[in-house]
């Protein structure tokens, strides 16, 4: 046999792909829900770790972190996973937020979970609504309709004023540390650790709708909804359902900051935080959990690093407040000009060029 033939030769009888390592197949064996949820448990250890070395200050900023994080997460899969372009997803933030606010002071013999689940389904209820109005637009026309949201749904604060409290808000207070746990952990170690204990279920939910079923519907839309209804997916419905499961990721993140910082107010979700979600969705890297990680802690922390570089130059209150639009946006501008696949992206291209290559 010629040497070209026997190369053929050896190259057909080859498996298509190298056999795994024994640690990676048995991971990969494990249903996904599993696998998932064991990702949550590992990252809410490595939360708490982080919040036993360090103080109350780190720990509300890591809290922000996380909250911020599932409503990026849940943006994430509505933009990313079906296509769907929303600028009303700080709306559903507020939904969530002033669900918590009246269901603390109206009814404050609500345990915490119970409460959770209320705002999810308050959050669902107004998912579905909106999904349903807006399945069949596209394009701009679904941004202007979730645009009129976030606009006009601050405004009920003062249509309502007796109930929802204006402009001023709801002013709230929420229960810290267990007694149990009171001179282990600090209320607002505890209070972060309870949006971490909900931020990683949250994640978890998302990522297996992300790789199951439902999330190959949603790509086959966003890649191409006229090909994906021929195929016999139903794209009005799959639409809706991905406009509620990111309806009750963003009214659960609402919820837990206003159970962190004991307010709702309307001046905090306006179209400007939509708008930042919808970027940092751009900056972290769409169609990533990863990615929305990497968002919430540059909104986050540049806006604290622009506070703090503001008060040190002696800057006006006006410019203060203005100071962290800027930073994020020279950010963005940057992150989009040299890394296009944003933050995530740029770091597994990084990845690569260091991982050795095997010889083959």
């Amino acid at each position: 046999m010629s040497s070209p033939t026997r190369q053929r030769a050896e190259r057909a009888a080859a498996p298509a792909n190298p056999p795994a390592a024994p640690s990676e197949g048995r991971w990969r064996s494990l249903p996904s829900p599993l696998r998932h949820l064991l990702l949550a448990a590992l990252g809410l250890a490595a939360v708490t770790a982080l919040l036993l070395v360090t103080g109350d200050l780190t720990a509300l900023r890591v809290a922000a972190v996380g909250y911020t994080m599932l409503a990026v997460a849940g943006l994430q899969l509505l933009v990313g996973g079906s296509g769907q372009i929303s600028l009303g997803h700080g709306a559903f933030m507020m939904i969530g937020a002033y669900t918590m606010a009246l269901l603390v002071l109206y009814q404050p013999m609500f345990p915490l979970a119970v409460n959770m689940l209320i705002i999810v389904s308050v959050a669902v209820a107004a998912g579905i609504a909106v999904g349903a109005a807006t399945a069949r637009l596209h394009g701009p026309y679904l941004a202007g309709a979730t645009l009129i949201l976030a606009v006009g749904l601050p405004g009920l604060t003062h249509r309502y004023h007796d109930l929802l409290g204006g402009s001023n808000g709801l002013n709230i207070r929420t229960s810290g540390a267990p007694p149990l746990l009171q001179g282990l952990v600090t209320d607002s170690e505890w209070k972060a650790l309870v949006v971490w204990t909900v931020v990683v279920i949250g994640l978890a939910v998302l990522a297996v709708v992300s790789t199951g079923r439902l999330g190959r519907r949603m790509r086959a839309i966003r890649d191409d909804e006229t090909a994906a209804a021929m195929a016999g997916v139903p794209v009005g419905k799959t639409k809706v359902v991905a406009f509620v499961i990111a309806s009750a990721a963003g009214g659960l993140a609402g919820g837990l900051q206003a159970y962190v910082l004991g307010t709702a107010t309307p001046s905090t979700f306006t179209l400007a935080l939509s708008l930042t979600l919808l970027a940092a969705l751009v900056l972290g890297g769409i169609g990533s959990m990863w990615g929305a990680l990497w968002a919430s802690v540059a909104i986050v922390y540049l806006e604290i690093w622009a506070s703090d570089l503001a008060g040190s130059l002696g800057l006006s209150r006006d410019a203060e407040n203005n100071l962290p639009v800027v930073f994020f946006g020279v950010v963005l501008i940057l992150v989009l000009r040299f890394w296009p696949l944003g933050i995530h992206g740029a770091l597994q291209r990084l990845a690569s060029r260091i991982r050795p290559t095997k010889p083959r």
